[in-house]
Parts: C-alpha cells; sequence; structure tokens
C-alpha cells in the first residue's frame, strides 16, 4: 500500500491524527506519527481486517542532536496475511522524549521499549517494567546518545570479572569436555 493512501484511510479512521507521508530511497511504506496519535495509529493498522499488521518487527531510535526534535522513534509494522510492511516514525523533542508504550498491543514490545529507554533515555509512559535492561541498574546515562562522553571511564560496580590462572583454565575446559562426550 502507498504510503498517502494509508495516510489517507488512517485520518478517515483516526480523525483529527497528525500524519504525515514520507517518501522513502528504500520503497517502504513511510509514516511520520505524531506521538499523542500513536497509540490510536497503531491500533488500527493491528486490529483493522484489511490492514492486519498484526506483527511488530522492530522498535528503535535515532538520535539527532543537536538537531530539534532530537529523537525519532521507529517503529516497523509487518502485515503477513498481505505481505506488507509500514515504517511509522515519531519525532520527540529532546527535554521531553516520552510516548505511551504499545505493550498492551504486541506484548513483545516490552522488551524493545526497555531496550530503547536503556540506550536512549526514552520514556514509555504505562511501561509495565521500566528497568534498565542492558546497562547495570547503577549505570549513569544513556550510552545511544550523540553526546553521551565516549571516553568515560568507570569501573564496573554490579559484578566484577572473574580472575582465574591458566592452569585453572585448562582444568575447566578439560572437565567440560569430558562431561559433553
Amino acid at each position: 500500500m502507498e504510503s498517502s493512501s494509508l495516510v489517507a484511510l488512517l485520518q478517515e479512521v483516526v480523525p483529527g491524527a497528525q500524519l504525515e507521508a514520507v517518501p522513502s530511497i528504500d520503497r517502504q511504506t513511510t509514516i511520520y506519527v505524531s506521538r499523542d496519535d500513536l497509540h490510536a495509529v497503531v491500533g488500527i493498522l493491528r486490529d483493522r481486517a484489511d490492514l492486519a499488521f498484526a506483527f511488530l518487527a522492530e522498535l528503535t531510535a535515532v538520535d539527532f542532536w543537536p538537531r530539534e526534535p532530537r529523537f525519532e522513534l521507529v517503529y516497523i509494522l509487518v502485515s503477513i496475511a498481505n505481505r506488507a510492511r509500514v515504517r511509522l516514525k515519531v519525532r520527540l523533542a529532546g527535554d521531553d522524549a516520552r510516548v505511551a508504550t504499545v505493550t498492551d498491543l504486541w506484548p513483545g514490545a516490552n522488551w524493545l521499549e526497555r531496550e530503547v529507554w536503556d540506550l536512549f533515555g526514552i520514556a514509555f509512559d504505562g511501561h509495565p517494567d521500566p528497568r534498565r535492561l542492558l546497562m547495570p541498574e547503577d549505570w549513569d546515562g544513556f550510552p545511544l546518545r550523540k553526546d553521551y562522553p565516549v571516553q568515560i571511564r568507570k569501573t564496573p560496580t554490579a559484578a566484577e570479572p572473574l580472575q582465574v590462572t591458566a592452569e585453572e583454565f585448562r582444568a575447566t575446559v578439560e572437565r567440560d569436555r569430558l562431561t559433553r562426550t
């Protein structure tokens, strides 16, 4: 389905929704959605039988710092029944980077949203488990933000690496090999 026709259909179903069709060099249907209309729009895309975008394939973010709006969330939805894909993008300001969760529509979004929170600091309102996923709980900052200090020096406090001697390592490998045969 072409971007402009999908936008027209969505604006009929969700009156007043702020949607913008975007040309894409990879020819994938791409639409900008306002953060306030996101949940209603993805609900329609998932639940309407003629659309049936039942699979959330990806959820990620991009940081365009120092530009504003700073962030873009990118949702890739797949309709297996219609053999179609759509890319939804949501622009978010750097000082108010938050959007409603979609975990009620796609439970698999739980970990994707946690990853985006952990690495970019974008909050998902109503998320059932807003904890860090990849970084230690005591980590300061969000490593995929473009203004994150790359040359940071921090001693790990959550876990220390196990130090073994070469002989202990060889003995462990040998013991493991013997248990597998």
